[in-house]
Parts: structure tokens; C-alpha cells; sequence
């Protein structure tokens, strides 16, 4: 079960090497799409078009642009849309988040547009969006919510600014998790409980709620701005459809993905939260109780033996989660 991890020990070592301290330039080896042509849409909310089968079956929404710069998933709907997708049954929805910072995207400043006022992704809980907090990303939420309400399947499509090998995030449900195992690709999955900074989509009531049938699943792909993290979102999206019966490409069906669930997540206390070298997402600390970082003075360690770093972030601010730690089952 996902906890805070809480930071012991003191006195970390002389000049130790602060990961954290500046940010890198990282390179944009990509086009942002002009999404022009789709965002009137066709569902009455702008950037959402929608495509209903004469056969039934699952309401599918596969969803881009959660984060205004992650523009890889904004490539690869864009290429859906071009191809003249239609789904065999069912209804199909695909969509653009957060265009508003998506339109502010400058590939000299790309951090910058990830939202305007706060992440969309931490906004998807009942009482703040019945609430009377206004933000542009709330605003958005609203206006999408009644489509969500619709949605038996989501993918939501994701990338990742630091160094780490693509994974599916399936949250707590048994149902995310058969979802994202019939995904199949990337090769892992990875059972979480989601931030303490706020509800992600896929932590929604509409995919979280006991009495509801509906499943959520968010692939991380790879690395912002990357051609192989389009690919790999394509490859989600290609064997999503299968699944669903929307399609029925002619590729081999992904192999079984490996399985683990966070044990711990790691929320920085202060704003000196440093590992002690540049952690890769994927990378297994052999041993428990291995020093991994400091939190100020206070030593980070492994909670127990073949411990698997899931996204580490290596310009943390306090408050805001550095690393999950999980084991594989």
C-alpha cells in the first residue's frame, strides 16, 4: 500500500553532488501538430470529436494534451485523426486537453506551457470540481466532465521529462490494472494510489468508484519531445483498439508486462531534495536500506531489496512527489 515515505537519518555527506540544482536544457526533437482543423470538434466540447459505430460496444476515449507541452500525444491523435480512424463498435472519442497552454508552447522555454494555472492532472476530484476555486485547467475540467461521465475505457496519453523506460500507471483498481495487462506495451505496469497533490484522471470517480465498471489507465511513453515516445504511444493506442475490437491490426499481440506496485512514495520535505546520482526511471536498487537520496540532512533509503524506481525527478520542489518506489510482484 502507497505511503509517504518518511526520511531518516542525518548528516548528509560534504559536497555531495545536488542533482536538483539546475535544469538542463533538454532537446525538442519534435513539431508540435497544428491541431487547427480539430478543435471545434464534434461533441460540443472544442477539441473532442467523437465517432459512433453501427456495431455496439465501449465507449473508448483516448485523451492528449493533459500537460500543454507534452505535444508527443498531440502528434500521435493528430496522425489518428488524419488516418480517418473508425472504430468497428462502439464509440470512439479522442481529445485534446489542456490546449489553451498546448497553445502557448515555445520549443526555446518547453517546461513553461505545461498548464497556466495549475495541473490539469490533479483536479479530478468530485469536491473541487462541484467547488467554487476557478482556474483556466478547472475551467477545462468542467467543461470535459460530462464526457468523462460517458467513458467505460481512457487512455490517457503521457510523457516524462527526466530519463526513465515507458510504463503504464494503473492506480489502485483491479480494473485499471486488467486494463493496462491487455495493453500490454510498454512492457510495464506499475499500481499506484496517485499524488498527494490532487487527484490525477485516472483516480476519477467515474474509474475508481466500487460500484462503477468504467477503467482509466495513463501510459508514460517516454521522454518529452521525443520521436520514440510517439511511436510508443501509437503502439499503446494500436493495442488499446484490439482489445476494445475497434480494430484488428495484423501485429503480434504484446507479451505479458511485468508487474509492480508502489510500496512507497517519496514526497520531498524541503527544497534541497538531491539523489546522490542521476537515477534513470527503471533502474532496480539490488539491496534494501541503500542510501538513494537526502531530503535536506535526511537520508532516503530503499524500503526493501529489488527496489524499482518509478520516475524519478531530479528538480523536486517540497511538497511535491520525487520517487515512487515499488516491488515487483
Amino acid at each position: 500500500m502507497s505511503s509517504d515515505f518518511a526520511p531518516r537519518g542525518q548528516n548528509g555527506p560534504p559536497g555531495m553532488p545536488d542533482f536538483g540544482a539546475e535544469l538542463p536544457q533538454f532537446p525538442v526533437a519534435l513539431t508540435p501538430p497544428d491541431l487547427a482543423r480539430w478543435e471545434a470538434g464534434n461533441t460540443g466540447i472544442p477539441g473532442f470529436t467523437s465517432y459512433v459505430a453501427d456495431e455496439p460496444g465501449p465507449h473508448v476515449l483516448i485523451m492528449a494534451l493533459m500537460h500543454g507541452n507534452e505535444i508527443a500525444g498531440a502528434i500521435a491523435l493528430h496522425e489518428l485523426l488524419q488516418s480517418g480512424i473508425r472504430p468497428a463498435r462502439g464509440q470512439l472519442t479522442l481529445g485534446f486537453g489542456n490546449l489553451a497552454a498546448f497553445q502557448r508552447f515555445d520549443a526555446q522555454n518547453p517546461i513553461a506551457s505545461r498548464f497556466i494555472d495549475e495541473d490539469m492532472n490533479r483536479v479530478w476530484d468530485s469536491y473541487l470540481l462541484e467547488g467554487p476555486r476557478q482556474s483556466v485547467e478547472l475551467t477545462r475540467a468542467r467543461e470535459i466532465r460530462p464526457l468523462i461521465d460517458t467513458v467505460d475505457i481512457a487512455l490517457d496519453l503521457h510523457s516524462m521529462l527526466w530519463p526513465s523506460d515507458p510504463l503504464l500507471l494503473c492506480g489502485p483498481t483491479t480494473r485499471g490494472q486488467s486494463l493496462a495487462r491487455a495493453i500490454g506495451t510498454p512492457g510495464l505496469v506499475v499500481a499506484d494510489q496517485g499524488h498527494a497533490g490532487g487527484r490525477r484522471l485516472i483516480d476519477y470517480d467515474r474509474f475508481t468508484d466500487p460500484q462503477s465498471r468504467s477503467a482509466g489507465v495513463l501510459v508514460e511513453a517516454g521522454q518529452h519531445w521525443q520521436p520514440e515516445t510517439v511511436g510508443q504511444m501509437s503502439m499503446s493506442i494500436t493495442s488499446l483498439l484490439r482489445h476494445t475490437g475497434m480494430q484488428s491490426p495484423h501485429q503480434p499481440i504484446p507479451r505479458t508486462p511485468r508487474f509492480a506496485e508502489v510500496t512507497h512514495v517519496v514526497t520531498a520535505t524541503t527544497q534541497r531534495f538531491a539523489f546522490i546520482r542521476p537515477f534513470r526511471g527503471g533502474d532496480v536498487i539490488e539491496r534494501r536500506d541503500t542510501i538513494i537520496a537526502y531530503d535536506g540532512d535526511a537520508e532516503i533509503r530503499t524500503p526493501h531489496d529489488d527496489c524499482l524506481l518509478v520516475m524519478p525527478s531530479h528538480k523536486t520542489s517540497r511538497g511535491h512527489t520525487a520517487v515512487r518506489l515499488a516491488r515487483f510482484v
